[in-house]
């Protein structure tokens, strides 16, 4: 291109005109900070809706917090698979060490120890504090304990094991948690199910909080939202600004739930370190990490917006003028 067909670039030059991506760039923009300031401007509504809608979702979310640690418990305690094989009064020290190295023989037994009567004997004088009543017996009443550590397998091989321990001549009674472990597997997931059915409940109140906040704030703007469609404003464009706005209702309630939760927690912790303490567990109360709490964060942002969405939706279907 030469100098005489090269468009001129003086004064007078038109300016470039900015690109499409340039355009629907700024005008997020503008609608983000907009509804912010919407929303800054009525600080009591705003705050009334982000507490209704952070209560809400702070519910559910401790629920599922407490689920997941007893759940975390109940794993250490299923852990503790030993089968407890209490044996007859009359077999003697000499019968339980060789019914001990028999069992230490089978496939599916990855240990035994064996607890003599006066061994437990002694353990129970100092876990009660009974000594001066037991010296008043006279004897021993307690049997030999042997103490079965099943080998790796399902909860069905350990029962299966504890049935051939009944079987024994000399066993006079076994102790299996395989039932109760069944049955704490049973209350955490109906837990688990009550909690996915309160997540739904209260998440739909939340949405129904901002779709009527929203429709509230709509109602306000109705005759500036009308000049715009008769100017040929696109759908788009007057959503826009309310969709941010229950995105920041979102993020405002996600913000405060979890807020709740580190203040319920920490309030928590201490006595519930105590009480674990005094049962001689180190088990802890775990919350929720950054990445759960950035999940919910996006979640809660999700909801903010959907409920945004649908309201601004029904209104724009009602509004739309129609074509002559």
């Amino acid at each position: 291109m030469n100098a005489a067909t090269r468009p001129a670039r003086g004064n007078g030059a038109a300016p470039a005109s900015p690109s499409r991506l340039r355009v629907w760039f700024d005008q997020h923009v503008h609608s983000l900070a907009f509804s912010l300031g919407r929303a800054l401007r009525k600080p009591w509504a705003t705050l009334l809706t982000v507490a209704v809608m952070g209560l809400a979702l702070a519910l559910p979310l401790g629920l599922s917090i407490v689920m997941d640690n007893l759940r975390h418990f109940a794993g250490s305690v299923q852990e503790s698979r030993e089968i407890n094989l209490f044996l007859k009064v009359d077999v003697d020290a000499k019968g339980a060490a060789k019914l001990a190295d028999t069992l230490r023989a089978r496939g599916d037994v990855a240990a035994v120890e064996l607890r003599t009567p006066e061994q437990a004997l002694e353990e129970f004088r100092r876990s009660s504090g009974l000594g001066d009543a037991l010296d008043v017996l006279g004897g021993n009443p307690l049997p030999s304990l042997l103490v079965v550590t099943p080998a790796a397998g399902d909860s069905a091989a350990d029962a299966r094991l504890a049935q051939a321990l009944e079987a024994l001549p000399e066993a006079d009674l076994v102790q299996h948690d395989a039932v109760w472990r069944r049955r704490l597997d049973a209350w955490l997931a109906f837990g688990q199910r009550v909690v996915l059915v309160l997540s739904l409940l209260l998440g739909l109140g939340a949405l129904l909080v901002v779709g009527n906040t929203v429709r509230l704030d709509i109602q306000a703007r109705r005759e500036e939202i009308g000049v715009l469609q008769l100017l040929g404003a696109s759908d788009g464009f007057i959503r826009r600004p309310f969709l941010y706005l229950g995105v920041w209702y979102g993020l405002g309630a996600g913000l405060l739930a979890l807020a709740l939760l580190a203040g319920a927690g920490a309030a928590l912790d201490q006595p519930l370190a105590t009480l674990t303490a005094s049962y001689g567990s180190q088990f802890s109360l775990k919350g929720l990490d950054v990445l759960h709490g950035s999940m919910v964060l996006v979640g809660t942002v999700l909801l903010g917006w959907l409920g945004a969405w649908a309201v601004t939706g029904h209104f724009l279907r009602q509004t739309r003028p129609t074509e002559t």
